[in-house]
């Protein structure tokens, strides 16, 4: 499934506005990313609501997961 490049210039938008808002965020991914996250590697996600309800999931890394970030990566250094 190709995304269309309105779309692609929307999540490009999108990502940069979230880098603005979030610079903690985007320093500490490129900290992991940086050789903590290989194939194996857990990722947990916890989103705690306003009112303190907490919802918890994670993945366990795949060599694919990992070529997605690179690529995401790379696709970011020249922005």
């Amino acid at each position: 499934m190709a995304m269309n490049p309105i779309a692609m210039m929307q999540v490009a938008g999108r990502i940069k506005i979230f880098q603005q808002q979030h610079p903690k965020a985007l320093a500490f991914i490129k900290s992991v990313s940086s050789g903590d996250i290989r194939e194996g590697s857990v990722i947990e996600i916890k989103v705690t609501t306003p009112e303190g309800k907490e919802s918890v999931s994670n993945i366990k890394l795949t060599q694919d997961d990992i070529e997605t970030f690179n690529l995401i990566k790379n696709s970011q250094a020249g922005s």
